[in-house]
């Protein structure tokens, strides 16, 4: 579903969320706002249901009751919980990353960019053909593609390890490189799962710069999951920032932070 209307500060609107598996209620009611340009953190302990959330906002999972409504900057609403799962992606603009690295580790850094870029790519080569051919209407989508993949390597500081294989960067290399590829969709809403696990104190403050970068040069939203809070609280990203704090209406996952522009 889709509607226009004026822009509002608000991204990504989650009402009365729940969640059921058989028997086992693992959402209940949960209701939350993420806002353009902000940075929101989704805490809670182990097994309190943070990637289920994420899973419904994405489409892995048609949440049992509940409404998630997507608004873009130029006014387009979605309604998350009708569109398919690869309709999320691609028309509503939402990217997320997961708990466990997801990269193409025998592809270098900068083709694990590109093949995020591979649906606007098929769409200038004609669907194989021009890309075979090499026509210049596929030759002009494959170098701004390449472009896009220099410019996020160069911010997630991984230029020069582009021709790499992704399986031989480091740790909190191959953390940035997935936020990277995220970002070559184009997404105005990135969710990211525990993106500083594992990270040391270097990574990790690497890891705040770019999507301090992402905020104010991007304006995407940022939704991100965190099960200690101490990791949310001591992050070089939110000690500069206001943190407003609400309760759920679930006792187990109690807090949004929420790390306005």
């Amino acid at each position: 579903m889709c509607a226009d209307m004026p822009r509002s500060d608000v991204l990504l609107q989650v009402e009365h969320l729940t969640m059921r598996f058989g028997g086992l209620t693992a959402i209940d009611d949960l209701s939350f706002d993420v806002r353009h340009g902000d940075i929101t953190a989704l805490i809670g302990p182990n097994g309190a249901g943070k990637t289920t959330v994420f899973n419904c906002i994405t489409g892995f999972y048609k949440p049992s009751i509940g409404r998630i409504t997507m608004t873009q900057a130029n006014g387009h609403s979605y309604l998350l919980e009708r569109l398919a799962d690869f309709e999320i992606p691609r028309k509503a603009k939402v990217a997320r990353t997961f708990q466990n690295i997801r990269l193409f580790g025998g592809m270098t850094a900068l083709e694990n960019l590109l093949v995020a870029q591979h649906n606007p790519l098929m769409r200038a080569s004609g669907f194989t053909l021009g890309g075979v051919l090499g026509l210049g209407g596929y030759k002009r989508a494959e170098d701004a593609a390449v472009e896009l993949a220099k410019y996020w390597l160069g911010h997630a500081g991984l230029l020069d390890r582009a021709d790499d294989a992704a399986a031989d960067l480091p740790y909190g290399a191959q953390r940035r490189l997935e936020i990277a590829r995220a970002m070559c969709t184009d997404p105005q809403l990135l969710c990211l799962d525990e993106p500083a696990a594992g990270l040391n104190p270097r990574e990790s403050d690497e890891l705040n710069h770019l999507l301090l970068f992402i905020r104010k040069e991007r304006d995407v939203g940022i939704l991100l999951i965190e099960h200690d809070m101490s990791v949310v609280m001591e992050s070089p990203t939110i000690s500069s920032c206001s943190i407003t704090a609400r309760r759920s209406p679930m006792d187990h996952l109690p807090i949004f932070a929420s790390i306005p522009r």
